[in-house]
C-alpha cells in the first residue's frame, strides 16, 4: 500500500487527536492562527485575513494533491483545535519524509501538545509507513524549536547556510535534525515518558 493511501489516517493518543485537514477546519484554525508570534520563524506570514485564506487554501490543496499529509491538531483537554503539523518532502522510494510545517496557537504552547503530536507522527512514520528516516528542519535562530527537537530525541545533523528566503527577505540558515529507524525504539521510549518540564530561567 502506498503512502498516499494512508493520508486519511486519524492519529490519536490520550492527549491529542490529529485529523487530515478539511474545509470544515477553516474557522477553528483561524481562531488560533491570527497571532504574529506563531509566524516569526515560519516560511509564510499570516498577518491578514487574506494571508490566512491563502495559507489555509494551500494546506488543503497540498493535502489533496498528496504533496503533504496535513493534520489538524485537536487538544483533547479543551476539545479545541490547537494548530497543525504535516508530513512533507515525501520520498517514498527512499523511505524518507519530513515532519514539519508545525505551529501551535498561543494557548497550547508549553503544555505538551507539540510533544504528543510529534510522538504520533513519528510512530505513524516508522510503524505504519515503514520510513527509514524522519527529518526535521527549522530556522537556526529558532532556539525554542531546536530545544524541542532535541527533547524528543532527534539528532542535530548540521546547518545548510542561506537555505531559503523568509518573509521580509531574510535568507534563512536551516538546521536539520533526524530520527532513523534504528534509533526509533530509544526515541519511542523517550517520548513515552512525556514532555520535559520547563526549567525556570
Amino acid at each position: 500500500m502506498s503512502w498516499s493511501e494512508y493520508a486519511a489516517a486519524v492519529l490519536e493518543n490520550d492527549r491529542v487527536r490529529l485529523t487530515p485537514i478539511t474545509e470544515a477546519d477553516r474557522e477553528g484554525v483561524r481562531a488560533v492562527a491570527m497571532d504574529p508570534d506563531i509566524w516569526r520563524y515560519f516560511v509564510a506570514a499570516v498577518d491578514t485575513d487574506a494571508d490566512f485564506e491563502a495559507f489555509f487554501d494551500t494546506n488543503l490543496s497540498d493535502h489533496a494533491a498528496g504533496r503533504r499529509f496535513v493534520y489538524t491538531i485537536t487538544d483533547k483537554d479543551s476539545g479545541r483545535i490547537a494548530g497543525s503539523m504535516s508530513f512533507g518532502n515525501l520520498a517514498e522510494a527512499d523511505r524518507r519524509l519530513e515532519v514539519g510545517w508545525s505551529w501551535l496557537g498561543r494557548d497550547f504552547r508549553g503544555r505538551g501538545v507539540n510533544h504528543w503530536a510529534k510522538a504520533l507522527l513519528l510512530e505513524h512514520a516508522f510503524e505504519v509507513l515503514g520510513a527509514e528516516r524522519a527529518e526535521f528542519k527549522t530556522d537556526v535562530l529558532n532556539v525554542q524549536a531546536r530545544r524541542g527537537l532535541a527533547n524528543i530525541g532527534a539528532t542535530e545533523e548540521g546547518v545548510l547556510r542561506s537555505f531559503n528566503y523568509m518573509p521580509g527577505g531574510r535568507r534563512r540558515d536551516a538546521v536539520f535534525y533526524s530520527v532513523l529507524r534504528a534509533e526509533w525504539p530509544a526515541v519511542r521510549a523517550l517520548l513515552a515518558r512525556g514532555p520535559k518540564k520547563a526549567v525556570p530561567a
